[in-house]
């Protein structure tokens, strides 16, 4: 039994009703299905205007979706990858580096429940940070915070 083909536009209405895409995403999703590039520029556009699709939207929800587990440096890359403008990442970047430091505390402690007791796991712990992509000011801030098992 042939299934019947679905549209560009409602393939793209599905990807957005399930979260939220960047413009480049959708691009790449939706290429393979493309039978003239220009029905797809023009596709994402009428997305665009009706605010089906919106950076904004999608900068956000990646911001919300991540924060709680990755640092700055982290974020900004995945977000830079889709080709956000520069004034939408400038912005995200003031609103991260104000909780950047409380979030890699939450993370620091979520992963090891106690305060290093020597330099190599202190290495292990300032890594783990580092691999998260927390900055090196944020890192020694929440190595250096006192944890309730100090008192």
């Amino acid at each position: 039994m042939n299934r019947p083909k679905i549209s560009l536009k409602a393939r793209a209405l599905r990807y957005l009703s399930m979260r939220e895409h960047s413009r480049l995403e959708l691009v790449r999703k939706l290429s393979p299905y493309v039978e003239e590039a220009s029905d797809l520029e023009g596709l994402l556009n009428w997305l665009e205007e009706s605010k089906f699709l919106s950076d904004q939207r999608f900068s956000e929800a990646l911001v919300h979706k991540r924060q709680a587990r990755f640092g700055n440096q982290k974020i900004l890359a995945e977000l830079q990858s889709h080709n956000l403008s520069k004034d939408d990442l400038s912005d995200i970047k003031e609103e991260l580096q104000e909780t950047e430091m409380q979030r890699a505390l939450e993370v620091l402690w979520r992963k090891f429940s106690t305060a290093p007791v020597d330099h190599r796991e202190k290495a292990k712990q300032m890594q783990f940070l580092a691999q998260r992509g927390f900055s090196s000011r944020a890192i020694n801030q929440a190595l250096r915070a006192p944890r309730d098992d100090d008192e």
